[in-house]
């Protein structure tokens, strides 16, 4: 115990004022003024308490410590129920004996004790400070944990929730005029916001070697900034959030905004479609510059994984023996249920119970009015008309739901041919990094002249 206890005493964020400690600091983190970068390269020759201490705050213990003392009473829970149905089939023993059940609420407290045993070992509480170095490695846990539970984290205020920010090089913008232009150098009017999908994080806009975001700004004199969100909170939560952060950056951006482009990736273009929607009711001005939006990959009319996640819970719930174990489907985040048929508003989902397993209940939105509106799908098809495009579509999203059409005409979108692509042997998270996705996305965007000119060069 002691040894732990030390460890833990030692954990970045607690003072010490020992030669060692401080040189073990600078070993691990660097210099103060040049933080360690990311990288599986910088782990090699640390020891394993070390590349925690690199990749890990001192709030990341308190969320973890949290998420595990949830995890464990969410086991005795399932232990508990699987036992009660069991015993009162075979055993005729329903409900539970005392003594059983006395164990159970024993077993449970314990683990309350413990976990607040371990919260008093740890560093002191605090909120994750932007200025404080994070490796991708941590970036990208934090945002598939958001994304698998983040409504649970905001629930429960685990410090590992993130809060909305519009970053530029996985840094915040700073707010107000002066900051900003500091911060952002050259701004130009053409303002491009980069929104990610379902538990991804700004950063990973970058695949094989490129940034669509960073090619822009390269090709067409954009200026990118990038949403990093909680992608396990409802779309129109982030929705109404995002209406707001593009208002303050709208007002406070160094030079006159001449158009706004917003491409989202999978969930992000479903938050982006919302996010004007609420900025149109509440009277904001940013929508009246939005010019274009790109859609890659966006599940318009919901994902199949997640209605099979919900056709499988409500199976298990059926049945005696397995019901317990529904109780795990009921894990998952309401940015995951959201997916199901891709709810967009409080309306399509308030008053519900959003894991009861039923039909489309959405209210039917428009694209954007006055915004030209492209998307693009994916397929691991080679062709048109390959048995892959047409069942696997990009390996997530369907063909035709990337593409706005429905069934049912009064949900299909009404994208022109002209602004529709799909873009062959391409799997969803490639739409990233597929430079031929990019190249129509440029075309797209470049203007006219630009565009004929390019033209003629093409042999």
């Amino acid at each position: 115990m002691t040894r732990w206890k030390g460890w833990i005493l030692n954990l970045p964020g607690k003072n010490s004022t020992s030669k060692q400690g401080a040189a073990r600091r600078r070993r691990v983190h660097g210099p103060a003024s040049k933080p360690v970068g990311g990288g599986a390269e910088n782990d090699k020759g640390l020891r394993g308490s070390e590349c925690w201490r690199r990749h890990l705050h001192p709030s990341d213990f308190h969320g973890l410590s949290a998420l595990a003392a949830t995890a464990v009473a969410e086991g005795l829970e399932l232990a508990e129920d699987l036992h009660g149905a069991v015993a009162g089939v075979f055993l005729r023993i329903r409900p539970l004996g005392a003594v059983t059940a006395f164990l159970y609420r024993k077993a449970k407290g314990s683990t309350r004790v413990l976990y607040r045993c371990l919260t008093t070992l740890l560093p002191p509480h605090a909120t994750p400070s932007p200025a404080r170095h994070s490796t991708p490695e941590r970036e990208a846990v934090i945002a598939a944990l958001n994304g698998l539970v983040g409504d649970h984290l905001a629930e429960s205020d685990n410090p590992m929730q993130i809060s909305m920010q519009l970053r530029m090089a996985g840094k915040p913008l700073p707010a107000g005029r002066q900051a900003l232009a500091a911060a952002v150098q050259p701004a130009s009017g053409k303002l491009l916001v980069l929104v990610h999908g379902l538990c991804r994080s700004d950063l990973q806009w970058r695949r094989k070697n490129h940034d669509h975001g960073a090619a822009l700004a390269r090709d067409l004199g954009y200026t990118p900034v990038y949403l990093f969100y909680n992608s396990g909170l409802h779309i129109s939560t982030n929705g109404k959030a995002l209406a707001a952060q593009l208002e303050a950056l709208f007002r406070a951006w160094p030079v006159a905004v001449e158009e706004i482009t917003i491409i989202g990736h999978s969930m992000g273009g479903l938050l982006a479609r919302s996010a004007f929607h609420y900025a149109r009711l509440a009277g904001k001005e940013w929508p009246d510059h939005l010019q274009n939006m790109v859609f890659l990959g966006t599940p318009h009319h919901g994902a199949p994984l997640e209605r099979g996640g919900s056709w499988l819970t409500a199976v298990l719930g059926r049945n005696r023996y397995t019901a317990p174990f529904a109780r795990l489907g009921r894990i998952r985040s309401a940015g995951i249920t959201d997916l199901r048929y891709g709810n967009l508003v409080d309306e399509d989902w308030v008053g519900t119970d959003r894991f009861e397993h039923g039909g489309d209940r959405r209210q039917p939105l428009p694209l954007p009015r006055g915004v030209r509106c492209y998307t693009i799908a994916g397929s691991v098809g080679k062709r048109y008309g390959d048995l892959r495009e047409r069942f696997l579509g990009d390996g997530i999203i369907p063909l035709d739901t990337a593409l706005g059409k429905h069934v049912h005409g009064r949900r299909s979108l009404s994208f022109p041919r002209s602004r529709q692509w799909i873009a062959y042997g391409v799997h969803h998270l490639d739409l990233l990094g597929s430079l031929a996705v990019y190249e129509r996305i440029r075309s797209w965007l470049a203007p006219a002249g630009m565009r004929s000119s390019r033209s003629a060069r093409r042999p």
